[in-house]
């Protein structure tokens, strides 16, 4: 996209000796504030642009021996969100990308054989090309500028503790040489650029670092994500440690458990880790769902039946009771259970004796009882809808699983472990965790727990490509409802999260972003500079904005 220089724009008038430090110092704050590199050459851009007039800046790295362009910036041109550098440079410079190093009238100088330009960048000096095309020889990126539209240009040197990292290239799609006294000021400028420009090369470094350990440990990470003695139970939150502890006690015993909990946390999986570490574990594990049998069939399910006992019985039928017999019983949603069935459970768990229906004969069974509900059992006694016998012969031992709320630090084992099993399922080879998206998913309330969460990694993996979990915003905003918006919702108290969120935003004005130290915001409100961050990472609040509005220290 060649680009025409501001209307009235006076390349040829100096500009104030005095400013020049000022310019600098601007330039600093810029590289100070704006977190990605982009954001730093906008910013720079809109500070040197009423003293020198250009087009584009462009960063070319020389790290690893290359000459690659590592991030352009075109005035007037804003990058889109999620747009890639190569589809930016599309956009705005279609003919620069993949052209044969040939042009009519021009022929190619290697690099090799200017060890003198180099030697002079390294020393500080600045190159300059007054017009492309009056130039006979050209260098390998010169060819790439001419097809983006540029007539002349000033590749500044960005040195780091005297070591070449690479060039800042300012363009003008005029044959307009840039002044001596320009360069001056794109050299003063060119220092904090070349911090910015360092910094972004070892985070990108790291990135790469961090992905390859990511792809070699997926697996890993979801296996030591769960407690060892429990294979399908992932996480390693206090809150799930608590109830892992419990089970651990209550296991070996032939005690009643009362699993509660919300739909959707996995009381079906702790039934199975009660059972598998029992003395029972050898003998059947028998699941029945109380609220998705219908009530006339429900007592013949558990009990069984004699043929003829009822229109349909053509047949004798075993109970689910005597299924279970020398192992466990697991009656889920046992809330639902009519008040007749209630009646014949309690007997069974009273005299561990019943018959089936139809017969007089009575049957003695050896089962070991675990029911679970997403019903508060004891409200439902008290508004005479569960007979308190019943309730206090199944609250032997409860134990009540957290909502996935209150295990927020759990999700990124449990992305890692729903990924890896639907990537095997789809055949996709899911390695990496998009940071943004895990951020998101550990900002939302999960109103349907583990459960919900799962559905959506489901999704994500058939809609992820390239091996990395990653949903665009819009996607995301379809899929998580809530999760943009900076915050949980669902169940948790609006009025509470407003409070705490104005709270922290009040304390990091104060203290400027600052979270840590004497004078940090988590000293003002008495945190932990740890749980600090965790709650400004829940409630998607971003920190660095209030360094933004800290007073400016630039010079009139």
């Amino acid at each position: 996209m060649a680009a025409s220089l501001p209307a009235g724009t006076n390349a040829e008038a100096p500009f104030p000796a005095e400013e020049l430090h000022a310019l600098a110092l601007r330039a600093w704050e810029a590289v100070s504030i704006e977190r990605d590199l982009h954001g730093v050459l906008a910013a720079v851009a809109d500070v040197l642009l009423p003293a020198v007039p250009f087009t584009s800046v462009g960063i070319v790295s020389f790290e690893g021996g290359r000459h690659d362009l590592y991030d352009l910036h075109v005035v007037g041109v804003p990058r889109r969100e999620d747009e890639t550098l190569g589809e930016f440079l599309q956009r705005t410079q279609p003919g620069s990308a993949d052209i044969p190093l040939s042009w009519p009238g021009h022929e190619l100088i290697p690099y090799e054989g200017a060890e003198v330009t180099r030697q002079a960048m390294e020393a500080g000096q600045a190159f300059t090309c007054p017009d492309l095309m009056a130039k006979r020889g050209w260098y390998e990126h010169e060819f790439h500028l001419a097809a983006g539209g540029v007539r002349s240009y000033a590749a500044i040197p960005l040195l780091v503790r005297r070591r070449l990292i690479g060039v800042a290239v300012f363009s003008r799609p005029e044959p307009l040489a840039f002044t001596q006294w320009q360069l001056d000021i794109l050299s003063a400028v060119s220092r904090a650029i070349a911090v910015a420009v360092a910094n972004a090369l070892a985070n990108e470094e790291i990135r790469k670092l961090r992905e390859q350990l990511e792809a070699e440990n997926l697996e890993l990470r979801s296996q030591l994500g769960q407690a060892p003695w429990f294979e399908e139970i992932v996480g390693s939150s206090p809150a799930l440690r608590r109830v892992l502890e419990a089970v651990e006690q209550v296991a070996p015993t032939d005690a009643t458990v009362l699993i509660t909990g919300e739909t959707g946390t996995g009381k079906e999986l702790i039934a199975r880790a009660l059972h598998r570490r029992s003395p029972r574990a050898h003998g059947p594990l028998i699941k029945v769902n109380c609220s998705a049998i219908p009530e006339t069939l429900l007592a013949s399910e558990l009990f069984g039946h004699e043929r003829g006992a009822f229109t349909g019985a053509v047949e004798r039928r075993k109970g689910r009771f005597e299924q279970a017999h020398g192992g466990t019983l697991f009656l889920d949603e046992i809330g639902e259970l009519p008040a007749d069935v209630q009646v014949m459970l309690l007997r069974v768990l009273q005299e561990r004796e019943f018959e089936r229906l139809g017969s007089s004969q009575t049957l003695r069974v050896d089962v070991r009882l675990i029911a679970a509900t997403n019903r508060d059992l004891a409200e439902a006694v008290r508004a005479g809808q569960f007979r308190s016998d019943l309730y206090y012969r199944l609250n032997v031992f409860p134990i009540h699983l957290p909502p996935l709320r209150e295990r927020l630090e759990d999700i990124p084992a449990l992305v890692s472990h729903f990924a890896a099993k639907h990537g095997t399922r789809f055949g996709r080879n899911i390695t990496r965790i998009d940071r943004r998206l895990l951020s998101a998913l550990e900002a939302y309330a999960w109103p349907g727990n583990i459960r919900e969460l799962e559905n959506m990694v489901e999704r994500a993996v058939i809609l992820s490509k390239g091996g990395t979990l990653r949903l665009d915003g819009r996607s995301l905003a379809g899929l998580l409802p809530g999760a943009e918006a900076g915050g949980p919702a669902g169940s948790l108290d609006g009025q509470l999260e407003r409070q705490e969120r104005e709270a922290i935003e009040a304390a990091l004005r104060a203290t400027r972003g600052r979270v840590a130290g004497p004078n940090g915001a988590a000293r003002r409100l008495g945190l932990a500079p740890s749980t600090l961050e965790f709650r400004i990472k829940r409630l998607g609040i971003d920190k660095f904005q209030y360094r933004k509005t800290a007073p400016s220290t630039e010079r009139p």
